[in-house]
């Protein structure tokens, strides 16, 4: 298959006038399309961006690449119906796994004053949703504790070299945007489903999306094996 950036600007451009396509597209019938229209819309965004970053170099990249796939399955989940809000949800449970394992794949250093702000935002999370919860308690805190992981490992992401500065903050910023996403989901779902939320919270889904894309676009594969001795230190 050939890669999208070989092909040059030009591909590129056509990736992204399409993206843009369908996310309008689902915005225009997310509340009043019909399901396939849905389908089809949203999961357009996220198979440009995989076919933007692919082939996926390098351990960092392809745990990302890893990550956008299982987004775009939870995608699919959430709007074929309720019934399978559930593995939607791991679905989307395991992206993030996968973007932790490509952010500790630079550094593991333990970061514990980053590491503070997100064990705060889990337990307020948590305690503001529960009420809500109902039998979703179990598996709406595990994915708040994987998120607030997530973006923590992002965090310490920043000021390490293996990564470039321009790199370190998309990928912190998309880890950002995707925890303040899901935290209007979570209110539209379980506290109250204010008129438009569901527009924020696709705009913010698609912004974090595309920043954590875009944080492997530097060939990552010689980084890595150099920061395997060093950065775990």
């Amino acid at each position: 298959m050939t890669s999208v950036r070989a092909a040059g600007s030009g591909g590129t451009k056509l990736l992204a006038a399409a993206g843009v396509a369908g996310m309008v597209g689902f915005l225009l019938v997310m509340d009043v399309g019909a399901r396939e229209a849905r389908l089809v819309t949203k999961s357009l965004p996220m198979v440009c961006l995989l076919a933007w970053l692919w082939p996926a170099r390098g351990r960092y990249a392809r745990f990302i690449f890893a990550g956008l796939a299982l987004s775009l399955l939870g995608d699919v989940l959430l709007e074929v119906g309720p019934d399978l809000f559930l593995p939607g949800l791991g679905a989307f449970l395991l992206a993030h796994v996968g973007y932790t394992a490509a952010f500790l794949s630079v550094t593991r250093r333990p970061a514990l004053l980053q590491a503070l702000p997100f064990v705060l935002l889990a337990v307020g999370a948590t305690g503001a949703l529960w009420p809500g919860l109902g039998g979703m308690a179990g598996p709406v805190t595990a994915y708040v504790a994987v998120i607030c992981t997530m973006g923590w490992r992002a965090a310490a992401l920043v000021g390490n070299p293996a990564l470039s500065r321009r790199e370190q903050w998309l990928a912190f910023g998309g880890a950002l945007l995707f925890a303040a996403s899901d935290g209007l989901l979570s209110i539209r779902l379980f506290v109250t489903p204010l008129p438009g939320l569901g527009y924020a919270v696709m705009l913010l889904y698609w912004a974090a999306q595309f920043c954590i894309a875009a944080s492997t676009r530097r060939a990552h594969a010689a980084a890595t094996m150099t920061i395997s001795s060093s950065s775990l230190t």
